[in-house]
């Protein structure tokens, strides 16, 4: 991630229902065209941008951003952590060394549990 700093994404169920066991030995679901990389940054716009041209990877984090501070009661660190942003002064992060996996994972899913009903429908408006 941007921070330098390793950051693993809990995936919910369904997530890992759709996109199986990897079938090689990396360590990633996404792995890149380099051996042992993963699926670049870039790789993964241009992926969104070729299925949906009006979309973009920010608004999905925007509206994952404000789904959790609207329809959830959890700690801020927890929704900042799923967003891979540092939280906390310089002392603070001298301290904190977890991920809290587990919290985020129960996050990522109450997100799928609550887009997956609007999975496939198509009624957004375009406003411009």
């Amino acid at each position: 991630m941007k921070s330098g700093r390793e950051h693993r994404v809990p995936l919910s169920e369904r997530a890992i229902e759709l996109l199986g066991i990897p079938g090689d030995d990396t360590d990633f679901v996404f792995p890149g065209q380099v051996y042992r990389k993963p699926f670049s940054r870039g790789a993964c716009a241009a992926v969104l941008k070729n299925l949906r041209p009006e979309a973009t990877i920010h608004g999905f984090r925007s509206s994952f951003r404000d789904w959790a501070a609207e329809m959830v009661t959890v700690q801020r660190e927890v929704v900042e952590q799923c967003l891979a942003h540092t939280v906390g002064n310089m002392v603070e992060l001298a301290y904190w060394r977890g991920d809290i996996l587990e919290k985020r994972r129960a996050l990522m899913q109450k997100w799928a549990d609550f887009i997956e009903p609007h999975v496939g429908m198509n009624n957004v408006v375009n406003l411009r």
